[in-house]
């Protein structure tokens, strides 16, 4: 067998994978990043993503990346103005559903849809968001019955918080103090629920919810919701696959750098949580995918080794991941 772990496209910065297996090849759907001067700031605006690639590999252990050149750039999308960060593809009647994450105008994050009649695109973006989708990081996971479920939603720079924050501070009288404060309490608080992501069934034809977005809950052993001090709590990066007929949710968890992960009995959760898919990285954050190709288990993600450690320019890796007999994930090392 090859050597992994493995940079699988060292000629470009590419991050965020979203991998899927179309016509027996594995297509990879990264973020795009570049140098494009942006000033770091705590709301992410030194990631400038503007356009996305599509990679395929016939052997991801072995072949190098074919790269299919740019799918959608921002320009083509009539909403959206900067910022395309994390995308998913998903495939129904011979058609290719790319959402993706992007700013528009007004600074607000949402989902949007294009379309391709290939997984090598080009895809043609919708006229319009999602109606009701903000925030960013979508994951579209399609279910045995046909189903297609889109999770999203990260924290902070990617205004999770703006949807869910003001509900939950209604319904608990948590007071977030003056705004300076509202980080450490929405992220560090050691008595407050952490801030769930978001998900929601998808229409037939893949360009709206069919339903209002619901909480991904993340309990522990007693059906609790992990507390926003736990640093194994819900950050950004959704990621649904099924495994033996159970469902795992996994996740990043931002400023405390893990990949974590949880199990459920359905698409809607609530989901246990089960432990820690893989230690720290270098660079900020990280954020992945988990795909079965040619009867092994892969773990894809991405670290800032390649770049010296610049938090917007990150590298496409791949591991292999196993499986315990109790159907828990072996914990991977980041080597």
């Amino acid at each position: 067998m090859a050597k992994l772990p493995r940079y699988l496209f060292p000629s470009d910065y590419m991050a965020d994978p979203a991998a899927h297996v179309f016509n027996g090849k594995l297509y990879i759907y990264p973020s795009h990043d570049w140098e494009a001067g942006a000033a770091f700031d705590d709301d992410g605006g030194h990631f400038q993503m503007k356009d996305y690639h599509v990679l395929s590999f016939n052997d991801i252990e072995n072949d190098e990346a074919t790269d299919h050149g740019v799918i959608l750039d921002v320009k083509d999308v009539k909403w959206a103005e900067k910022q395309m960060w994390d995308s998913d593809v998903v495939e129904k009647d011979g058609k290719y559903y790319l959402i993706f994450s992007a700013k528009d105008y007004n600074g607000v994050f949402h989902l949007g849809v294009a379309i391709a009649d290939r997984p090598e695109g080009p895809f043609i973006a919708q006229e319009h968001p999602i109606r009701g989708a903000y925030s960013i990081d979508p994951c579209v996971f399609k279910d045995d019955d046909g189903q297609v479920y889109c999770y999203y939603g990260g924290l902070w720079g990617g205004q999770l918080q703006w949807n869910v924050a003001p509900q939950k501070v209604l319904k608990e009288g948590v007071d977030l103090g003056p705004a300076p404060d509202r980080k450490t309490q929405l992220f560090t608080a050691p008595d407050m629920p952490a801030l769930p992501s978001l998900m929601a069934r998808m229409s037939d034809d893949l360009l709206q919810f069919a339903e209002a977005p619901r909480q991904v809950l993340v309990v522990d052993n007693d059906g609790q919701p992990l507390k926003a001090g736990d640093p194994h709590r819900f950050f950004e990066a959704s990621w649904m696959h099924k495994y033996n007929g159970k469902y795992y949710f996994s996740y990043s968890t931002g400023d405390s750098h893990y990949l974590c992960y949880a199990i459920g009995d359905n698409p809607y959760g609530p989901f246990t949580y089960q432990g820690v898919i893989l230690e720290p990285v270098v660079g900020w954050t990280t954020h992945h995918c988990i795909v079965e190709f040619k009867g092994q288990w892969y773990l894809l993600y991405h670290d800032c080794v390649p770049s010296n450690d610049i938090t917007h320019l990150r590298s496409l890796k791949v591991q292999r991941l196993f499986y315990n007999e109790d159907g828990t994930i072996k914990t991977v090392v980041n080597e």
